[in-house]
């Protein structure tokens, strides 16, 4: 799918307020807005017109924006955030959707949905279960997709230690070209694939590196992971490193910071 524009939020002063498991210490708040800077006009460097809303102090964990809404060419889901605290976030996100889709449907209680759960595929969705979408979410959503005509199937993700999202270990680039951590690739084995996909397999010293995202011509990667870089080169992709380690130190990946459609 080619991408034209995208929802964006930098992070707000109390970023290092949000949700995190990664035992990295706290974001530096200055360092994050220069990343996220940068990861902007890579998006537009990507030919990609940017809605960027504004910081929400109410919500640290607001610049993960992916978490908020499924987005496709047909119309976008508003979701329900897992984690209580970042529910409210739907809220701003809400507001800009009717002026850019045509159609808006919405995750209602008591499901949940976080964004990062979705692995779209050449018009087929995956949908992770996980601790922050729970089984009426995820059913919720295979039906609104099914609603806009594409299929969706469960992937089953909530006995991993190492996936705090689905796409925190796969990633879909296109052209049958698969990424997948290597630590969590027997967890997803219900998503079909086999010796007759090309999956990059990315090994565990890599393993944030599994969370890279096709945007037009180029894959964004976050940088200093030169073995994934290499076999997207080898596939005749062009990676585009991104420093990432103050999303890193709060749970985020590069998938994390956008909402991207056509």
């Amino acid at each position: 799918m080619n991408f034209a524009r995208a929802i964006v939020r930098p992070p707000g002063p109390n970023f290092a307020d949000g949700l995190t498991s990664a035992g990295d210490g706290a974001p530096d708040f200055a360092l994050a807005l220069g990343q996220h800077r940068d990861y902007c006009a890579a998006l537009e460097g990507c030919g990609l017109a940017l809605t960027r809303l504004d910081p929400d102090p109410a919500f640290p964990d607001g610049t993960f924006v992916e978490d908020t809404a499924i987005v496709t060419p047909r119309g976008a889901i508003l979701t329900r955030p897992g984690a209580p605290t970042r529910s409210g976030e739907i809220v701003s996100v809400g507001r800009v959707l009717p002026a850019l889709f045509t159609r808006v449907l919405s995750i209602d209680a008591p499901g949940t949905v976080d964004g990062g759960d979705v692995c779209e595929a050449d018009g087929h969705y995956f949908i992770g279960v996980s601790a922050r979408t729970n089984p009426s979410g995820a059913a919720q959503l295979r039906v609104h997709l099914q609603t806009l005509g594409y299929t969706a199937s469960l992937v089953d993700i909530r006995a991993s230690r190492a996936l705090l999202h689905l796409k925190t270990g796969v990633a879909y680039l296109g052209d049958g070209v698969w990424v997948v951590a290597a630590a969590v690739e027997d967890e997803l084995g219900s998503m079909g694939l086999d010796a007759r996909h090309d999956v990059i397999r990315v090994p565990p010293q890599e393993g944030y590196a599994a969370n890279c995202v096709r945007v037009n011509d180029r894959v964004l990667v976050p940088a200093g992971h030169p073995g994934i870089a290499a076999a997207i080169t080898d596939r005749g992709l062009e990676p585009l490193p991104l420093e990432m380690s103050e999303f890193r130190k709060m749970d985020g990946g590069l998938s994390c910071l956008s909402l991207r459609f056509a």
